[in-house]
């Protein structure tokens, strides 16, 4: 087995040979989110994958977001480090359900967030992320109808703060359904002077205790800004690592779950990918992400509109 010191200069030099980038999310860890051209969330990722000149993009995170790339940026070839890094809540809503659903709505509008697989993609009408939901949900008109999946507790903060009524999916992350209103009332016991950063895909109950709600990077954001020292993250922790780095004054505490045993709270499919899959992946040139073009030209609409959307309020 090849010395992590090895595997990161095969890495570099592979990118170049093959005109290659990576891409990380928050979620991956630290040592792929180190070697990784940029890091970011699900909006920025799309945004990267869009306008990248590379040949190859590499996509250190789960599967659908691979699949968002290849959308993106046909014209490329994309790979993930493992197939397997699939997403709960992407699961959580299968094609064919989520299209009976919508036909049973048919003067709705769709709105996705953009954890779903490419065939949900196709049967929406408008993507999001954390990071936009809001701005992309304000932009429509205040009496039009609207579906939002698949997760039901960033549909239900949108829908607070926007006064709407949107008709939520059932769907819902893992990781942020298993974090405890107890085991974090615990925390600022232990650390009264704290602030608390929670992701919206967290259940309602934990968000009215946050001091601040946002995307993964709305958190980091808020914390760099911040002029308080503690902060406690309410998403997966490999937040954390870019959290450090941007602040190396702060001390930053991962929320727990629910499992009394359990100190920190992973997405096990992020934490898949590793830095010698990275090697391996662009060595072997797979797992490589393929969808089929009449499919992709559905998915591609509600991704563009998102972008667009985005890119008109600066985001």
């Amino acid at each position: 087995m090849l010395k992590k010191e090895e595997i990161i200069k095969n890495i570099a030099r592979l990118k170049r040979e093959k005109k290659a980038i990576s891409l990380a999310h928050y979620y991956q860890e630290s040592e792929v989110q180190d070697i990784a051209d940029f890091v970011g969330d699900s909006l920025v990722l799309a945004q990267w994958a869009a306008k990248t000149t590379a040949d190859v993009i590499v996509l250190c995170g789960v599967h659908f977001m691979g699949e968002t790339a290849k959308i993106l940026s046909p014209e490329k070839r994309v790979f993930i480090p493992d197939m397997e890094a699939g997403c709960s809540l992407a699961d959580s809503c299968p094609a064919d359900a989520f299209e009976a659903f919508v036909k049973a709505h048919p003067d709705y509008t769709v709105i996705s967030y953009v954890n779903t697989t490419a065939a949900v993609k196709a049967l929406t009408d408008i993507v999001v992320t954390s990071s936009n939901a809001k701005l992309i949900v304000d932009s429509l008109p205040r009496d039009e109808k609207i579906i939002f999946g698949p997760d039901k507790n960033l549909g239900g903060y949108i829908n607070r703060l926007t006064g709407r009524n949107m008709l939520l999916w059932d769907g819902g992350c893992h990781v942020h359904e298993r974090f405890s209103v107890e085991r974090l009332v615990d925390l600022k016991k232990m650390h009264p002077s704290a602030l608390v950063l929670a992701h919206p895909e967290c259940p309602g109950n934990l968000l009215q205790m946050a001091d601040h709600v946002g995307s993964t990077s709305s958190i980091l954001q808020f914390a760099t800004r911040s002029k308080n020292e503690k902060f406690i993250v309410v998403t997966e922790p490999g937040i954390l690592h870019q959290m450090r780095l941007a602040n190396p004054g702060k001390v930053f505490i991962p929320a727990r779950p629910v499992d009394s045993d359990t100190n920190c709270n992973e997405c096990s499919y992020m934490k898949l990918n590793t830095l010698e899959k990275v090697y391996l992946c662009l060595e072997n040139e797979r797992p490589e992400i393929f969808i089929d073009e009449a499919l992709r030209v559905k998915a591609v609409k509600p991704i563009e509109r998102m972008l667009e959307i985005s890119a008109k309020h600066g985001l």
